[in-house]
């Protein structure tokens, strides 16, 4: 059967960007005869708020965007992601990483700006010395968990036989690179494990056959692809669609204040007005 999700992070506001997505893996859904699931993806507590769920509950109604079954919160599946990042560490596929988001930026030879993420690029180093990395748990410095990718190539026997269906922007079979995003933090010491595990095990917990979203997440694919194939997970097929831009040429994000569904709403603008915006 032909089941994908939406899956948003409560947060902030959702806005065009998001409702493109949200749109497409609907009607793709419908197309089908297959599921549509809603799944919000929370597992960053310091960020998630719950005003922020419900106002998502309230954009996807106004869209007349219907799901299929319960909504799925990553909140309620900690020890989920948990157990896999235990069986990775069991694996040897897994370290510790001390740096700070500063020293990351320096490494990158960037200076850090107020906001901006840690891109994984950054990191280009491995697992710190045994000596320094008791000393900082001694002291109980706070780390985060990396994915050693020349580990788990190893316990793979490479990446070249890693694939997946393409069906979007760039249809066809993909070879995982997982090089392109170096070592990426799969989970921290405070809040424990992150959108790109997380995201795997709900996939394969929920059933979920095509992953549709945004094209801005495809490398981001190759290494779920290996996690895919480390923790013994099938691989859904993947549509990568087209970005929403602003005038600026930007990218619609919540981080640039892009306006809310919620906005488009308060000055009138009705969902099938969206539609024939989003979609000719």
């Amino acid at each position: 059967m032909f089941v994908t999700r939406f899956a948003p992070s409560p947060t902030g506001g959702l806005h065009k960007g998001h409702a493109f997505s949200a749109m497409l893996a609907h009607d793709a859904a419908r197309a089908a005869g297959g599921r549509f699931l809603l799944r919000i993806e929370d597992t960053d507590f310091t960020r998630c708020r719950t005003e922020h769920e419900v106002a998502i509950l309230e954009d996807l109604a106004w869209l007349g965007l219907t799901r299929d079954g319960p909504v799925r919160r990553q909140s309620q599946h900690r020890a989920d992601y948990d157990a896999a990042l235990a069986q990775l560490r069991e694996m040897g596929v897994l370290y510790r990483c001390f740096r700070t988001r500063k020293e990351l930026m320096a490494l990158a030879g960037v200076a850090p700006q107020a906001g901006d993420p840690i891109d994984a690029r950054a990191f280009a180093g491995g697992p710190p010395d045994p000596a320094d990395e008791a000393e900082r748990l001694a002291a109980g410095q706070p780390f985060a968990w990396r994915l050693s990718l020349s580990a788990a190539a190893a316990h793979l026997g490479g990446f070249d036989h890693l694939d997946w269906i393409e069906e979007g922007e760039d249809p066809g079979r993909h070879t995982a690179r997982p090089e392109a995003l170096g070592d990426m933090v799969l989970g921290r010491k405070d809040i424990g494990a992150g959108y790109v595990i997380a995201s795997v095990i709900d996939d394969a917990a929920q059933g979920v056959s095509h992953v549709i979203r945004g094209v801005d997440l495809v490398e981001t694919t190759s290494v779920q692809r290996v996690l895919q194939a480390l923790l013994g997970l099938p691989t859904p097929v993947y549509r990568h669609h087209r970005l929403l831009l602003a005038p600026d040429g930007k990218r619609l994000s919540k981080r640039d204040r892009a306006e809310t569904l919620a906005a488009l709403r308060d000055r009138g603008v009705t969902p099938a007005d969206l539609r024939q915006e989003l979609f000719g």
